[in-house]
């Protein structure tokens, strides 16, 4: 077994990282995947029980469905891994599953939000301090998204048939950055 790893910020930062991840509990981890890709697997499946009994829509079309993701599936930051993983596990059943649902006319879809305005931050001053920190890296707009822009884009995967098998970021075109 060989491992490599690269260090941009120093030994003291590597050997810092090292035993951090190190000292990552399994279960820690196995519980966040239990809970992301498990957990969205199992609603899956039984939303697709009761969906295939359903009449289908003159196109053949039963029901549709949409995943949340995060774009920690792709720009997972440090101290993420367990995270940035299940997330992008989500994203990775999204094609085959809607290739296994396609014959019962089934769509499924996976939203990759970015940095959200969600109760998790917090209110007060502090709070909106530390939102602004956030939305400084953003492309534009320069804030947190709204939950109406997310049920927005989950209501276009639900009403437009043609949309199938996507994972799409929803982000202010943000890529996070490694902390």
């Amino acid at each position: 077994l060989t491992v490599a790893i690269g260090c941009t910020g120093g030994q003291h930062r590597s050997v810092y990282l090292v035993e951090k991840l190190a000292a990552e509990h399994p279960e820690d981890f196995e519980r966040v995947v239990k809970v992301n890709v498990i957990g969205s697997y199992n609603v899956t499946r039984l939303a697709v029980a009761r969906i295939a009994k359903l009449v289908p829509l003159e196109d053949g079309e039963r029901g549709s469905i949409t995943l949340t993701a995060s774009v920690a599936a792709q720009d997972g930051q440090i101290g993420q891994a367990s995270y940035s993983a299940s997330k992008g596990g989500v994203v990775g059943m999204t094609l085959p599953v809607a290739r296994d649902l396609s014959a019962s006319g089934i769509r499924i879809n996976t939203i990759a939000p970015g940095l959200f305005d969600t109760p998790i931050y917090g209110t007060g001053e502090a709070s909106e301090q530390f939102k602004e920190k956030l939305a400084a890296n953003l492309l534009f707009p320069k804030r947190l998204g709204f939950s109406s822009e997310f049920a927005s884009l989950a209501v276009e995967m639900i009403t437009n048939s043609y949309f199938n098998a996507e994972t799409v970021r929803l982000d202010a075109g943000t890529r996070m950055q490694p902390k």
